[in-house]
């Protein structure tokens, strides 16, 4: 392949990522309120004002219902939105499991299967650029404080 048919490659791929994130700003999937959530956690991001507050139920040892609330940039809320739709209907374990793996991902860490994250590989172009990696990883760090909420 050369480089021209390379960055060909790599600009299609990045505009597919960029639909993705965009969609899933636009049209929020498990966004809003819970009616008897087994836990609730708030996470905040001063450096640039994202909020999200995650809410889940458990059922056992599954997710039983998740939800989110928030407001702030569209990679936040983007992967709020993403981050919901991957753990949705998921036992804690593979929620935990989500939650390293993505973050691992974010952090640029070798050995992370893009295939096993499906659409939230979109999210990696974000290590391009530091200072927005809180902004994508807010609501997965909330998450893990609702899910260990819950378990208390």
């Amino acid at each position: 392949m050369s480089s021209e048919e390379f960055r060909q490659q790599e600009a299609e791929l990045d505009e597919l990522y960029r639909d993705i994130i965009i969609d899933h700003y636009r049209h929020p999937r498990h966004k809003g309120r819970l009616t008897a959530p087994s836990a609730s956690h708030e996470g905040l991001n001063p450096l640039c004002g994202d909020e999200v507050t995650v809410e889940v139920v458990l059922d056992g040892t599954d997710l039983g219902e998740i939800g989110y609330t928030g407001s702030g940039c569209s990679i936040s809320q983007s992967s709020a939105s993403m981050m919901a739709e991957a753990v949705a209907g998921k036992s804690v374990a593979e929620a935990h499991r989500l939650i390293a793996d993505f973050t691992a991902m974010m952090r640029g860490d070798e050995g992370i299967d893009p295939d096993a994250l499906g659409d939230l590989e979109a999210l990696s172009g974000v290590r391009k650029f530091p200072v927005r990696i809180k902004c994508a990883t807010l609501a997965w760090h909330t998450l893990a404080q609702a899910l260990k909420e819950a378990s208390a």
